[in-house]
């Protein structure tokens, strides 16, 4: 069943596991002097993960091992960053991902091998960290040899426009979902993808993945009503050409079924707000011990009356915010224009 609080994270795994479609990345999106370096029939995928697990709610990762035309070879680590606004340590988790590689290297008795980082961002907020790592620092410049230095490679979806987006279809299809499916605009976009989605649903191995798209499209936003969704799959396959039958109808009984699981009466719409609800006030209890040193439960009788557009928005606040009691007044706005609907109503 599909893990409704973390659809990002599944979707991600599923595209980018795919030797085919990693290739196919990195490829149309490594700098070509580095894609000039590496033998990419050579990639080959490892499972391990490096990410701290407090970190995973918002981040996954996949490293790969791809030999370079020298005869040696080199590792190239991405990073997928799905939270909906730009993580400012990043280069430091990076540094500390790239050194638990090597760790892992030299107790198998391995030569250090170089780590390529690569950052992939879909969130709502442009990215404006640095990407470089000594960024962190505000040093004279007498003492800057002593940082360590590198620099990560940035793909915010935000700043690519929908032609810049290439590849195969199952690359070009998956990055317009990310880059699209936190907007409110989605469903446009959605519907402006069935061409491409039948495409992919005639390939040999296409379908599979077809099914994975459109279950991450239920699972991963709200910007789409379950009716217009429905009308977009069936679109997808009133060709002629496909003598399945209806995988809406298919996907949607999995959908109630998903909902029944973690106990809702409503099925799925209500299984999604609450997964999604609860992921976002993991994140943001954690965020807000981290940055203004409060207990997880500092805000809890406050969250008890928001809903998730709230939390959303409080979110970006806690992030933009630039003290605790700036924050603190965001959330007792929040907590009043919900106690003046809920009067009117």
């Amino acid at each position: 069943m599909t893990d409704l609080r973390n659809p990002h994270d599944r979707f991600f795994k599923a595209l980018f596991s795919q030797q085919a479609a990693a290739r196919d990345f990195l490829r149309h999106y490594l700098p070509a002097e580095v894609v000039s370096l590496l033998d990419l029939d050579s990639l080959q995928i490892h499972k391990d993960s490096f990410i701290d697990p407090e970190l995973q709610e918002h981040f996954s990762d996949l490293l790969y091992q791809v030999s370079l035309h020298t005869g040696r070879d080199m590792y190239i680590y991405l990073l997928f960053e799905h939270k909906s606004y730009p993580e400012p340590e990043i280069a430091f988790q990076l540094l500390r991902y790239q050194v638990r590689i090597w760790e892992q290297d030299r107790k198998q008795g391995k030569p250090f091998r170089p780590v390529l980082p690569l950052v992939l961002y879909h969130g709502r907020q442009a990215w404006t960290v640095p990407l470089d790592f000594a960024a962190l620092f505000e040093l004279p410049d007498a003492l800057s040899q002593y940082v360590p230095t590198f620099e990560y490679q940035l793909y915010d979806l935000s700043r690519y426009s929908d032609d810049e987006i290439r590849g195969e279809v199952i690359l070009r299809v998956s990055m317009l979902l990310l880059k699209y499916i936190l907007r409110d605009e989605f469903e446009q976009q959605f519907r402006g993808m069935v061409g491409l989605l039948q495409t992919l649903g005639r390939q040999e191995t296409g379908l599979e993945y077809l099914h994975t798209i459109l279950r991450y499209v239920a699972g991963g936003t709200e910007k789409i009503e379950r009716r217009e969704f429905i009308e977009v799959v069936q679109a997808i396959f009133e060709t002629g050409e496909n003598p399945m039958p209806t995988l809406a109808e298919q996907w949607i009984e999995e959908g109630r079924q998903e909902g029944e699981a973690i106990g809702l009466e409503k099925g799925l719409e209500q299984g999604l707000e609450q997964g999604q609800r609860a992921a976002t006030l993991k994140l943001l209890r954690r965020f807000l011990a981290e940055r203004f040193a409060v207990p997880r439960d500092h805000f809890d009788t406050a969250w008890d009356v928001l809903d998730l557009a709230a939390l959303d928005r409080l979110s970006e606040a806690a992030f933009k915010a630039g003290s605790l009691a700036e924050f603190e007044a965001k959330v007792q706005a929040e907590v009043e224009t919900k106690g003046e609907h809920t009067t009117n109503d």
